[in-house]
């Protein structure tokens, strides 16, 4: 099994409670690791549109709401950042989308660990390649109930 480093899940503003912490957990570090990383330091941080959004037009001047926000931290040892994430925006893409709203939960958490990874949703090739990873990262779950 892979070390799954330092993975910790806050919540903000928000009842939402996040279940099988430990497997999310090792799930997040076997993709990273497949990916040639590692993990040092991962800070999950759920909320609410309204404070995802507070933070979006504070660090990033951007005044929409988005289900998540990705703030990398430099580090020589590994993975490291801090991932914000709108519980709300979340559910509301899942109705949209037709889909489990934890299915939707763990894509927008794979996706913030691909964008500390390096990858990007900056153009539409690297929308697809993202989309892509986020699959085969869903595809590895073993936690699902």
């Amino acid at each position: 099994m892979t070390n799954s480093g330092n993975i910790s899940f806050l919540f903000h503003l928000t009842p939402f409670r996040l279940r099988h912490r430990q497997a999310v957990r090792d799930w997040l570090a076997l993709c990273v690791h497949q990916e040639g990383k590692r993990v040092e330091q991962l800070n999950y941080m759920f909320s609410t549109d309204d404070y995802v959004l507070s933070m979006n037009e504070a660090h990033l001047n951007h005044s929409y709401f988005t289900d998540i926000l990705t703030f990398p931290t430099p580090s020589g040892q590994g993975l490291c950042g801090d991932i914000l994430i709108s519980i709300d925006r979340t559910r509301d893409n899942a109705k949209q989308l037709r889909v489990r709203p934890l299915d939707e939960l763990h894509r927008v958490m794979a996706h913030g660990a691909l964008h500390l990874i390096g990858y990007n949703d900056d153009s539409e090739s690297n929308k697809k390649e993202m989309r892509s990873k986020e699959d085969q990262w869903l595809s590895q779950r073993e936690f699902l109930d």
